[in-house]
């Protein structure tokens, strides 16, 4: 037996085994407490009822571009800890049937759609068999949601605000408010965190970790800053959950917990899964077919270099001159051109500038084996995504809208590997051409700012997709010696992802 066949051996062993302990974790984080998939009026939800009687009622708002899924830790720990939890898809997000209405461009028409869904939910929330008390959890939008809400519903017994502003917020309204900001959010988010804490403050002034005001009287506030997470990791942190748990069960008059209470810390099992999948891809990538034989190499550095800076320039540029703005899913439709443009523009300057791509010598094995690394990549790892992150499978009307990413993805990848993964391209050259991308896009942004400013809170997911899927394509091309099938199959995950996350709206 070859070395190289003993290796991947034991990193199809060790994968299985990362994802089989990844697995047990997040699917034993509910502790036996069912969590029923439900519908609210249109809002898909899900619904935690803790054995035990009634229990007060704790309603879960996402954040923009989120999903229910992506809360599941706060419904996991307060299922656990004797709370009724509820967490629904908004408006034009997840599963909801729903667009929503306003978009980016009209915040009053958004606010009142998104707080007239969430009120629905509260109603449910007050109906047996909970005790009729409410507390709301929101992250971001859903923070900002959850607390314009409560400051109008003198009824909701806490709220608990994540990397919110709250312009809506005053001394004592909404009653009992904890702001919760990640250390390595934006400092303007830990700023606000302050200013809502303040509010109930002697003097004006409020430090993280202390807390102001009486709950009896409703005017509790406290800000705390989550150490080492950002935007995203402050949902999945300790300190977030723990925060929260306490804050809840001191405004609702809870007892304490008999002991340390759970806290669903998903973090690094969600790592260990998605990693064990991805070193899986690798073993799993040998028993592709040969498509063909690599051609003679060539070294072409430079050339690629200029190719990618000439994307990267260029591409900002002939946006301005193209229509960006026909898609109901919010900003979709300028990814999907940007990723067309800059990939045609890759195309165009490899077919002048590198050697020619090598030919097919099996078709029917070049099919094959992209059908099969599309269905690992796309299907495989986005169940992962959507079932224990964040929605990430389109369904219903979101579908068709992946087939019309792939109108953007599917060029952009097949450009960006026959440049780079061709004979004679340097190990650095698709990573340099995707940072050209980044660098395109954040310029794109640069010139409108207003309208592109969420592409750049996407970067980051953006890199890791790149980072993650590159790999996969990586081992693609060396098992089948050919650079499409890879390409392929990260436009299918690429295409499906933007669809299922980015949010509809009404036009």
């Amino acid at each position: 037996m070859s070395r190289g066949r003993i290796l991947r051996g034991i990193a199809a062993a060790a994968a299985l085994l990362a994802i089989g302990l990844a697995l047990w974790r997040l699917e034993g984080a509910a502790g036996g407490i069912p969590l029923q998939d439900i519908r609210i009026g249109a809002h898909p939800a899900t619904l935690a009822e803790p054995p035990g009687g009634p229990a007060p009622t704790v309603v879960v708002a996402h954040g923009f571009a989120g999903s229910r899924q992506l809360m599941l830790p706060f419904v996991t720990t307060l299922s656990r800890a004797g709370y009724r939890v509820v967490a629904f898809d908004v408006p034009g997000h997840g599963r909801s049937p729903l667009p929503l209405r306003g978009g980016l461009s009209d915040d009053a028409a958004a606010s009142a759609a998104l707080i007239a869904a969430l009120a629905e939910v509260v109603a449910f929330a007050r109906a047996a068999p909970g005790d009729g008390r409410v507390a709301l959890v929101g992250h971001s939008m859903g923070a900002d949601i959850a607390i314009r809400y409560a400051v109008t519903d003198p009824g909701i017994a806490a709220t608990v605000a994540l990397s919110t502003f709250a312009p809506a917020a005053a001394p004592g309204n909404p009653r009992n408010l904890l702001a919760v900001a990640g250390a390595l959010e934006p400092a303007a988010l830990r700023e606000e965190a302050l200013r809502l804490a303040a509010q109930a403050a002697p003097g004006g002034a409020a430090r993280p970790g202390e807390t102001y005001g009486a709950f009896a009287e409703g005017t509790a506030r406290r800000a705390v800053f989550a150490a080492d997470v950002e935007h995203i990791g402050v949902l999945y942190a300790t300190e977030t959950l723990a925060e929260t748990l306490a804050w809840l069960d001191a405004a609702l008059a809870r007892p304490p917990p008999e002991g340390p209470p759970f806290l669903d810390t998903r973090g690094p099992a969600i790592g260990l899964l998605f990693g064990g999948l991805l070193l899986l891809a690798w073993p799993l990538a040998s028993l592709l077919p040969r498509v063909a034989a690599p051609g003679p190499r060539r070294p072409v550095g430079w050339r690629v270099a200029g190719v990618g800076l000439l994307a990267a320039g260029a591409t900002p540029v002939l946006l301005r001159l193209l229509p960006t703005e026909w898609l109901p899913l919010l900003l979709a439709d300028y990814l999907v051109v940007h990723l067309a443009v800059f990939g045609a523009v890759v195309a165009v300057a490899a077919k002048a500038w590198l050697p020619a791509a090598g030919g097919v010598a099996r078709p029917g094995a070049l099919i094959a084996a992209s059908a099969a690394v599309s269905a690992y990549a796309a299907l495989l790892l986005g169940l992962a995504v959507d079932r224990h992150a964040t929605a990430f499978l389109p369904a219903g009307r979101r579908l068709p809208y992946a087939l019309v990413m792939l109108a953007g993805t599917l060029p952009f990848f097949l450009a960006l590997s026959r440049a780079t993964r061709g004979a004679g391209a340097p190990s650095w050259a698709p990573g340099f051409l995707k940072l050209c991308f980044l660098v395109s896009l954040a310029g794109a942004v640069a010139l409108d700012f207003g309208r592109l400013f969420f592409l750049i809170i996407i970067l980051p997911v953006i890199l890791l997709f790149f980072a993650a899927h590159g790999r996969i394509a990586a081992w693609t091309a060396n098992a089948t010696g050919h650079w499409a099938p890879g390409a392929v199959a990260n436009a299918v995950a690429l295409a499906a992802g933007i669809a299922a996350t980015f949010p509809i709206v009404a036009r």
